[in-house]
């Protein structure tokens, strides 16, 4: 199991932004399941909406990418890649609301990983219930590569 004080060493994402609280399992250069615990004092919930708390389907792909993020670091040879970048998603789907007290397990494996480009399958759960699932892609890169990007 991956913490979140070690996630934090992983990902640069801070409160409100880091989406990921613990990683269950990981396989390197395989597979990785993630977990996000939704409470009610999430700041997004002010807002969307608040009469009827819902969690944004943009946050939880973002979840998702994190989760994603860890694997591609952790399965990272090269010591000057420290950076992981979200490029693209393909195929999301979202199929029920995530709520207040929900507790989300992303699954993603590795289809495909051709340093330092990866793609993933992820797929996210309450419960035994698919709420959603994506196709991502990331880089893996150093800190001057993804500043001299922009």
């Amino acid at each position: 199991m991956i913490t979140a004080r070690e996630i934090q060493e992983i990902l640069p994402h801070r409160y409100p932004f880091l989406l990921v609280d613990r990683i269950e399992e990981i396989e390197i250069g395989k597979r990785i399941v993630g977990i996000k615990n939704v409470t009610i004092g999430e700041p997004f919930f002010q807002g969307h909406f608040p009469d009827r708390p819902i969690m944004p389907g943009v946050l939880i792909i973002e979840a998702m990418a994190q989760v994603g993020g860890v694997l591609a670091f952790k399965s990272n040879k090269d010591p000057k890649k420290k950076m992981v970048y979200f490029l693209g998603i393909e195929k999301a789907k979202f199929r029920k609301p995530v709520l207040p007290g929900d507790q989300l397990r992303f699954e993603l494996t590795v289809a495909q990983s051709r340093p330092p480009y990866w793609k993933l399958k992820g797929t996210a759960h309450v419960g035994e219930t698919l709420v959603c699932e994506a196709d991502l892609t990331a880089m893996l890169a150093s800190d001057e590569e993804g500043a001299n990007d922009r």
